[in-house]
């Protein structure tokens, strides 16, 4: 991403969790209404599709970029939701963007702190923008962080000094970043992650089919060519057969990993998922060993 601007791609996301409440209600599977706050091409959009209610629902539902972001979405909102409700009192956003789960579930977080990890003018942006809204919000601890300049070695000591705590268990969540970052950085930060979790942590992230970075289908490659022209292109993906002993040398056990396709069987209804082709992303959940 640009060096001193909030990311294009986060405003983008964002844009489209908050277009989701347009949507038909079987297609529906989260709600974001901070999310329109952060880009007013879409806002605009909104405003104008608010007024052919039906037509804009139907034409949001044809739109697969919104429906896997649905997809994701619902599923790391259930993962989260768990953790809390089992007792974790620590999150890790790493690459937080306007993931605005706090301010979503200000009272399924009680007691929880929320740890934000991103870049610092997307960070500030994001601060500007929810302090606007007045909105409640669980705790929020804020990290900048600079994934390929800063050692991610540091990572687990800056956490330390907003007040994580490494011998008690945390759910990191790492959503929408790993195919903008390089293989090594990558290595690095998984590793990062092990030190700043203790046994029984958990670790959701989503990810790239490595084919998809290397050979694309079209609509893959209309994506990658937008995220390119912000100045975010992708760079990294996994080979998903070889992601459980990637796990294993940094200390986590693959617990799932499900593609688009796979999540869009189980959460849409059958008439949204038989139209619904993706099976390049992925959620992947893990857990820390001892």
């Amino acid at each position: 991403m640009r060096a001193h601007e909030p990311s294009r791609t986060a405003a983008y996301v964002a844009g489209l969790r908050g277009l989701a409440a347009l949507l038909p209600p079987e297609a529906r599977l989260s709600d974001d209404p901070f999310g329109l706050d952060f880009s007013r091409p879409m806002a605009r959009f909104a405003a104008a599709a608010r007024r052919f209610p039906r037509v804009a629902a139907r034409a949001l539902a044809a739109d697969h970029q919104l429906l896997s972001l649905q997809l994701r979405t619902r599923v790391l909102d259930d993962v989260l939701l768990g953790f809390a409700a089992r007792g974790g009192r620590q999150v890790v956003l790493l690459g937080a963007g306007y993931d605005c789960r706090a301010a979503r579930f200000p009272d399924e977080l009680a007691g929880v702190t929320v740890y934000e990890v991103d870049h610092p003018a997307t960070q500030a942006e994001k601060r500007r923008v929810l302090a606007e809204s007045n909105a409640p919000s669980a705790r929020v601890s804020y990290v900048p962080w600079n994934f390929e300049e800063t050692p991610a070695s540091d990572l687990p000591f800056h956490l330390a000094a907003v007040g994580h705590d490494h011998t008690q268990i945390t759910l990191t969540i790492w959503e929408g970043v790993t195919m903008y970052l390089t293989a090594p950085t990558i290595e690095a930060t998984v590793e990062a992650v092990r030190v700043l979790s203790a046994p029984g942590s958990t670790f959701a992230f989503t990810y790239f089919d490595r084919a998809a970075i290397d050979h694309p289908p079209l609509r893959e490659k209309l994506v990658q060519a937008v995220v390119a022209r912000l100045g975010e292109p992708f760079r990294f993906g996994f080979d998903p057969n070889d992601l459980p002993s990637f796990l294993g040398r940094h200390g986590f056990a693959l617990l799932s990993d499900r593609t688009d396709g796979d999540l869009a069987r189980e959460l849409f209804p059958p008439r949204v998922a038989r139209d619904y082709k993706g099976a390049m992303r992925h959620v992947a959940v893990a857990e820390r060993g001892d």
